[in-house]
């Protein structure tokens, strides 16, 4: 067994730290203040290369690993959160296309990813059914050849400028998750309005507005997972993200322990550094515990996953773990700065604020422990 990334790894994660120090990391409080969405930015990111991972070499993708990804995950987290969610978000609703539909749908909708700059967003989450999206009430109804799809979803990252919705909806809600398929919609249809965007705590680089269905009416063929099917499609999605969520987590963490030594070197307090007080090196020294410990859960999880094997309690014990750890990172760094940690003057207090959706969305921490509860106990 081999800790050490491989020499490739350690390019491509060198490349990516580089291209966030120059191109997110000078922006991102401004992109916190003004709620801006990086669209150019993320173009940027597409150029580069490190966008849509998941997708296969036969449709034109990079073929990367999971690993692979959570380590470039890592990375741009690192820069911001908020623009990271961004990236992310295109990688989970792709990747149900990827691990459900036919060779002939994945090179329909995945090829033009590979080809030009396009947003796609996971429309799961609704208004009633976050944590039990098995209760989803989002219906499609099949009118000759066409889906006709109502309802609305909550929480969607991406909406306001996807090309593409991936859409979990029930031909009957009586059935629950043995009604769901995966209907897919493109930017302009008819029935189909993206709401304002929420005006969040933290992420503020992200986007993230409600859509409603309202008649939309799609092909028939835009039916990739036939109903009955999509639960199972959407619960291995969740698998193959939560290790980037972990990676998410681990980056914003890691930001916060480098932020926080380089100023516990620099303030002093009684003529020395507060560094060599023990209440906040042993402070600092429990920080990166935590954060190395969430990076090893989080690439065991993405090392499963690349190894065909089920990583269904360890990208949960990842994306607990790396969550809570980072929310409580962050809030001893913003202890460690002080009344400075405090003000915009100074990055923690947006880290602080970044931290505490990584506890909420792709499944709380408390969806988390029941998940491993079941696995533990079945």
């Amino acid at each position: 067994m081999s800790f050490q990334l491989s020499e490739d790894q350690q390019a491509f994660r060198a490349e990516v730290k580089r291209f966030m120090a120059e191109t997110v990391i000078p922006h991102a409080g401004e992109w916190d203040e003004t709620g801006y969405f990086p669209k150019a930015e993320l173009n940027a990111a597409w150029e580069m290369g490190i966008m849509n991972l998941c997708i296969p070499e036969a449709q034109g993708g990079s073929g990367m690993s999971l690993l692979d990804t959570v380590i470039i995950g890592e990375e741009v987290a690192y820069g911001c959160t908020g623009y990271s969610t961004s990236m992310m978000a295109n990688e989970l609703a792709l990747a149900p296309i990827v691990l459900g539909a036919s060779e002939e749908d994945k090179e329909k909708w995945l090829r033009p990813f590979t080809e030009e700059p396009r947003l796609a967003c996971f429309c799961l989450s609704e208004p009633g059914a976050g944590s039990d999206a098995g209760s989803l009430r989002t219906r499609a109804t099949l009118e000759g050849d066409e889906w006709v799809l109502n309802g609305s979803k909550q929480w969607i990252t991406n909406s306001t400028h996807a090309d593409l919705y991936v859409v979990f909806a029930t031909t009957d809600t009586s059935l629950r998750q043995k009604g769901i398929g995966i209907f897919l919609v493109e930017r302009g249809t008819p029935g189909l309005t993206v709401m304002p965007h929420e005006n969040k705590m933290g992420q503020r680089a992200s986007d993230t507005a409600p859509v409603v269905f309202e008649n939309c009416r799609i092909p028939k063929a835009n039916c990739v997972v036939e109903p009955g099917k999509g639960w199972a499609v959407a619960m291995k999605t969740l698998d193959y993200s939560r290790p980037m969520v972990a990676a998410a987590a681990v980056g914003l963490a890691q930001r916060c322990l480098d932020e926080s030594i380089g100023y516990a070197k620099e303030r002093k307090t009684f003529g020395k550094p507060i560094a060599q007080y023990q209440s906040i090196g042993f402070k600092i020294a429990d920080m990166a515990i935590k954060t190395e410990a969430s990076r090893l859960l989080c690439y065991k999880a993405a090392w499963l996953c690349d190894q065909g094997l089920s990583n269904n309690a360890e990208a949960s014990y990842a994306k607990a773990a790396a969550a809570d750890w980072a929310m409580e990172i962050a809030v001893d760094a913003v202890q460690v700065f002080g009344g400075y940690g405090y003000v915009k003057e100074y990055p923690v207090e947006k880290l602080m604020r970044d931290a505490k959706l990584i506890q909420i969305y792709e499944g709380t921490s408390q969806i988390q422990r029941l998940i491993i509860t079941r696995e533990l106990f079945r």
